[in-house]
């Protein structure tokens, strides 16, 4: 690993801790260096808090007292390109220029409109010294989530399901079926808590009357999107304990009454997936998770809209029922969970909406 790569990596380190809090921001990090030894490092922390390169820079001044000389002689590096537009802060590219950091060291560009090269564009224009391309493609992966946002117009889908050991997805009498352990479950929970949404159909949430939340595991509940085109769930649901915002897709009104948004689609014939994720895109929902049912998970898989698959198989048999969802993709990873097996799926094809 050159000396780049080494910082940058560290960049990548430290924008991870911002999941599940920044969207739908991207996750970065930086790092300020001088000769060779980490002077200050920082990421984004919070949607509409102050920037990364804010945060390193600001660790520097706090710290020492020639901060000013110190930063005149430092690389700067950060796993994104530095926005040089006003958002909800000041351009950080301005902030860079500002305290004459003479280089800066970027993983990947912005693919944002408003950000996409400009950024880059600026300091150079300013005299600041950039290199590009540092990890880039583990940059990228980090931040596949906005990239999938800015670049497709809609969230990046996450499909999960568990399994038997013969491959049924539930029993065919509307009947609960525990197929994972505890260690799974707390899992699953803890993937809750770095997404923006988790989404079930109707069937799933009449039969488990899912809380689809955190409990299991630290973070905040994701928000939860419902399927339920007749609106024949009851009420007394969890899914409407107004605990958080959820969003029921119908076709028979569009409301808000306290924290449940009824959404009514154009067409729940034909490219329910589609209109789905495109409201949800609207809803700055950056990424989402399909928990079932077997119905709704096959929707996605056909409609090519998926961009993870993440499938247990538990050490169970059902021997009959509903046959899990079949779908292919590139192994991503295959994992031990307690008594379980996980496997990860990449779809390499994927479509944009």
């Amino acid at each position: 690993m050159t000396g780049h790569e080494k910082y940058m990596q560290r960049c990548l380190d430290l924008a991870g801790l911002g999941m599940g809090t920044v969207s739908p921001n991207p996750m970065v990090g930086a790092v300020v260096v001088m000769d060779t030894v980490i002077i200050g490092e920082g990421y984004h922390h919070q949607y509409g808090g102050a920037h990364a390169e804010v945060n390193a820079i600001n660790q520097v001044i706090s710290a020492f007292s020639d901060w000013a000389e110190l930063l005149d002689q430092s690389t700067l590096y950060v796993s994104l390109e530095p926005c040089a537009h006003y958002g909800k802060t000041p351009p950080c590219a301005d902030l860079i220029i500002k305290h004459k950091i003479p280089k800066v060291v970027v993983g990947c560009r912005d693919p944002f409109e408003e950000v996409n090269g400009k950024g880059i564009d600026k300091l150079r224009d300013a005299g600041v010294e950039v290199i590009t391309g540092v990890l880039e493609e583990d940059c990228k992966w980090l931040n596949r989530r906005f990239f999938t946002r800015v670049q497709m117009h809609r969230p990046y889908v996450i499909l999960k399901w568990a399994q038997t050991a013969d491959g049924f997805f539930t029993p065919d009498n509307d009947s609960q079926f525990w197929i994972t352990g505890s260690e799974s479950r707390k899992l699953v929970h803890q993937w809750r808590g770095e997404e923006d949404a988790v989404l079930v159909g109707k069937r799933t949430a009449m039969i488990d009357d899912p809380q689809l939340n955190v409990r299991l595991a630290p973070g905040r509940s994701p928000k939860r999107v419902v399927i339920d085109r007749r609106l024949e769930l009851n009420e007394n649901l969890n899914l409407f304990d107004h605990s958080v915002e959820t969003l029921i897709f119908n076709e028979i009104k569009t409301a808000i009454e306290g924290n449940i948004k009824y959404i009514a689609l154009e067409d729940f014939d034909r490219y329910v997936p589609q209109y789905i994720l495109y409201q949800l895109y609207l809803q700055d929902i950056q990424s989402v998770i399909v928990e079932g049912g077997a119905q709704t998970l096959n929707s996605f898989i056909e409609a090519g809209l998926w961009d993870e698959a993440r499938v247990f198989t538990g050490s169970v048999y059902l021997e009959h029922g509903i046959k899990s969802p079949g779908i292919r993709g590139v192994n991503g990873g295959e994992f031990k969970i307690g008594n379980d097996k996980l496997l990860i799926l990449k779809n390499l094809n994927r479509l944009e909406v």
